[in-house]
């Protein structure tokens, strides 16, 4: 058995290759961003053959800084942003336009029709999800009507789509030259086309709109041996290595963060902010403006669901303040800016950029920052851009708690923001509870990892997992109740200031 196992992660702003050893630590990491495409308000985009050449060179990199090649590899999984959609032409690989990103509303009116109507009850029941422009189904009908010809050539079987995932899994496995067309449970179920009870695409389902089924890739299990398929001698890894992991990226970070049991949660920390709480293999259905989802399905076990809570700008707020408004030169010091207050000065910032999701789901609010008077100052902004990413989680929590029961005794996080030590401390006194912070905070690829190397034997079961867990850092609260019921209250105030703005 080769020593290595690895993980591709394609996410919302970069791509990145890691490597990890038996004990789940990282061997490397090489990570390259790429461009968000901004056409109109509303509007976000990204270039699928540059996401594609960036994946090439980031395994390329890491493969040559380590020295290692494809025979130290058992094999590689791959993670993603979930809802990005790509519809390209199998017979060239080249894509009929850019990406749809996840964030992006265009097909709000899509989503507001199927409600109107009386469709979006159905899409609840049968996939845990509600009508929004955040999932895939619609943003593949809004291609498939204004794309010149794309509709033509679905029809002649040269029209295929996939979330990145499945681009990702199409190239690395030869592209034109015969790559697989194949995604996991976890992405198929955020699409609004997969009915959770059968895991499979559902007919009628593809008929609200209008999606061929010859479109779709076939859905496996996230962990597949012997495997998906292999990568080609041609390509970034120069010979063949088995890839047998496929999740989206939510759900990766649940299994890094070996959430296994029904009551475990997780929340990670990226562009947004996303919390999934582990019900077993038991569907429980929102009342609240939660999602039910696919947390995983390991090969020849059943699919485990996950309640989840999507929040869609989080650390994106942060890259707002250094890219579009310049009072920070990188989002590190966002940090450092914060901590110059003691409080956030009244101001409460609601990066509703795209609109709310969890638990609101209003696509009518825009962002607002309220509360402002001239004693404020540039440091009250970057502290009130970190407090709203730890209320939006509290919202997300909130709803959790009464949907499910599960008080938490303590909140696992991940990804990029929890490198925020102020963040990770306000997080921990905006809810009440201890934060803890993995050794491996990119759980993400970690979680990738752990689907492949169950697949090929590398781990043995998820016991094996579990022992590899360690916690690097705890914050404990430091506000006491009327403190934090009175900073709750006055986010609550500042969000009832975003809604009915967009028409």
């Amino acid at each position: 058995m080769p020593d290595f196992v690895g993980a591709v992660d394609q996410g919302t702003t970069s791509t990145r290759f890691m490597i990890f050893n038996h004990n789940g630590l990282e061997v490397c990491k090489f990570q390259l961003e790429h461009e968000q495409i901004l056409p109109r308000a509303g509007w976000v985009e990204h270039n699928p053959i540059e996401i594609s050449t960036r994946t090439s060179a980031v395994i390329e990199t890491a493969l040559q800084r380590t020295g290692l090649h494809d025979t130290d590899l058992a094999a590689v999984g791959i993670t993603n942003q979930r809802e990005t959609t790509v519809v390209w032409n199998p017979r060239t690989g080249r894509p009929y336009c850019n990406a749809i990103v996840w964030q992006d509303t265009r097909s709000n009116k899509i989503a507001a029709q199927l409600e109107r109507d009386g469709r979006g009850e159905v899409i609840r029941r049968k996939t845990g999800l509600r009508p929004d422009a955040y999932f895939s189904g619609g943003k593949i009908q809004w291609i498939l009507e204004n794309v010149d010809g794309v509709r033509q050539a679905a029809g002649r079987g040269e029209a295929v789509f996939g979330n990145t995932d499945t681009w990702t899994l199409w190239n690395l496995t030869g592209g034109a030259r015969g790559g697989v067309h194949i995604t996991d449970v976890t992405n198929a179920s955020r699409t609004m086309l997969m009915d959770l009870e059968t895991l499979e695409w559902d007919d009628e389902l593809l008929s609200f709109f209008g999606i061929p089924r010859e479109m779709l890739p076939e859905i496996r299990p996230s962990s597949e041996p012997p495997s998906y398929g292999s990568t080609t001698a041609y390509g970034p890894f120069g010979g063949e290595v088995p890839i047998t992991g496929i999740l989206g990226d939510q759900q990766a970070a649940t299994v890094g963060q070996v959430c296994f049991s029904p009551g475990e949660a997780k929340n990670t920390y990226g562009t947004g902010n996303f919390m999934l709480l582990n019900t077993g293999t038991e569907l429980v259905r929102s009342e609240r403006g939660l999602l039910t989802t696919v947390a995983y399905k390991f090969a020849g076990q059943p699919a485990v669901f996950a309640l989840e809570g999507s929040i869609a700008v989080t650390g994106s707020a942060v890259q707002w303040l250094r890219d579009q408004l310049h009072i920070i030169r990188t989002s590190a010091q966002s940090e450092d800016l914060a901590r110059q207050v003691a409080d956030n000065g009244g101001v409460y910032f609601v990066p509703a950029f795209s609109g709310l999701f969890a638990p609101y789901w209003r696509p009518d609010a825009r962002g607002a920052i309220v509360g402002l008077s001239r004693y404020n100052r540039d440091a009250h902004l970057a502290r009130a851009t970190l407090e709203a990413i730890c209320y939006q989680s509290r919202d997300v929590v909130e709803a959790m708690q009464q949907d499910s029961g599960v008080v938490l005794d303590v909140l696992k996080v991940d990804g990029g923001v929890t490198s925020n030590n102020l963040c990770m401390q306000l997080q921990s006194d905006i809810l009440g509870v201890p934060v803890s912070r993995p050794v491996v905070a990119e759980t993400t690829a970690l979680g990738a990892a752990y689907a492949a190397g169950l697949a090929v034997g590398y781990w043995k079961d998820t016991d094996a997992l579990r022992a590899n867990w360690a916690e690097d850092r705890r914050w404990e609260p430091e506000w006491n109740d009327e403190q934090r019921e009175k900073g709750y209250a006055g986010w609550k105030r500042a969000v009832s200031r975003t809604l009915d703005w967009e028409t």
